[in-house]
């Protein structure tokens, strides 16, 4: 299944923060692929606990 993320900059740290609006507290940050590695996980972790 796939699902929509989104990815904002954060203009202090160059990292991104990345969160799911589908899955309400599913969030990440990192470097960019660090970040959508991180959400990834995040997403799988979500969905085994809910």
């Amino acid at each position: 299944m796939k699902w929509r993320v989104i990815l904002e900059a954060d203009v202090n740290t160059g990292d991104w923060a990345i969160w799911c609006p589908e899955l309400p507290g599913c969030v990440s940050a990192g470097e960019t692929e660090e970040a959508m590695k991180n959400t990834k996980k995040a997403i799988l972790l979500y969905l085994e606990f809910s």
